[in-house]
């Protein structure tokens, strides 16, 4: 037994355990502690990084922290952070979906109300004091001014970074990202006929969550990529302002010679009624027919006249 006792191996154990340097000699607690300690120092920097950015919105407005914050968490600077929000997430959705968490809130409410309930009135009928009164503290808990200065300034840059963020979208700031949001708006309009809403919500998380981290990987083929859809669409603009130009061009000729035909009829018009007279046209019905015999004196006439009268008066009156 004291042979064992002061073997070296056993020595060197008790002197660890005794200098409290077990979770240096152990690699597996060495790598945990290290890993534990990386993981407070990326979340004390993610909490770090809610500054309002320098860089301003198109309408010269400064931005929110939470754009530094959100930024920094999609950019996987900080990969254990960033990856303990996504499975975070993750979970929360299909904890959402398969777990009845508002039943399961009700359960305990009046699980620990029953519990305290009882624990008082037994303690009152048994010993003549209840046991969870016992308990109570001198003075109960509020929360501090100035703790709910931060969090309602910390709601109110939340509410803003998604309202400004959505007015960014909308006028096309980045078009990149307005036509990103219009396929995603698009494909979701599709999905949401057979997806259930928690599906659609771990769809966007991925994409959320990696669709940075795949552009990372591969910026530099992607960045090419589209540099050369930008060209390729570039040169098809052009050709269609250049045919839209030559077909405006060939339009307006075309009205212009309409116009000058216009024009000259209009003129050739003007020129005919100008030389015209003024006065009216005199027509020959206008005008009585001239004699065809010579004209009898109208003495001759008159006699002629009354020798006829007398005629036909004799001729009525033959007894006269």
């Amino acid at each position: 037994m004291n042979a064992a006792n002061n073997h070296p191996s056993v020595q060197n154990a008790k002197q660890t355990v005794m200098n409290g340097k077990i979770s240096e000699s152990w690699p597996v607690a060495q790598n945990v502690k290290a890993e534990g300690a990386k993981t407070r120092d990326e979340f004390a920097d993610l909490a770090n990084s809610k500054t309002i950015p320098e860089h301003k919105a198109a309408t010269g407005q400064n931005l929110t922290h939470y754009h530094s914050m959100f930024y920094r968490l999609l950019s996987w600077k900080n990969p254990r952070a960033t990856g303990i929000a996504f499975g975070a997430t993750v979970v929360f959705i299909f904890a959402a979906r398969y777990l009845n968490l508002i039943r399961y809130i009700f359960k305990t409410s009046y699980m620990v109300l029953g519990a305290t309930a009882a624990a008082e009135v037994v303690g009152q009928v048994a010993i003549g004091r209840g046991l969870t009164s016992q308990f109570r503290p001198r003075q109960y808990y509020t929360i501090p001014k100035a703790s709910l200065e931060r969090m309602t300034d910390d709601v109110e840059q939340l509410i803003n970074f998604f309202v400004i963020e959505s007015q960014r979208i909308m006028f096309a700031e980045n078009v990149y990202v307005t036509v990103a949001a219009f396929f995603a708006s698009l494909i979701s309009y599709f999905l949401i006929k057979f997806v259930p809403l928690w599906g659609l919500a771990l769809i966007s998380t991925f994409i959320t969550f990696l669709g940075p981290l795949v552009y990372i990987q591969n910026k530099e083929v992607i960045d090419a990529q589209l540099e050369k859809g930008y060209n390729i669409a570039n040169q098809q603009a052009q050709q269609v302002k250049g045919l839209a130009n030559q077909h405006a061009g060939n339009a307006m000729k075309t009205v212009q010679g309409y116009t000058q035909q216009a024009t000259a009829k209009a003129q050739e018009t003007v020129n005919q009624y100008r030389g015209r007279s003024t006065s009216p046209e005199v027509k020959k019905e206008a005008f009585p027919s001239a004699p065809t015999h010579a004209p009898v004196a109208e003495a001759e006439s008159s006699s002629d006249e009354s020798e006829t009268e007398g005629t036909k008066i004799a001729a009525a009156h033959p007894a006269l």
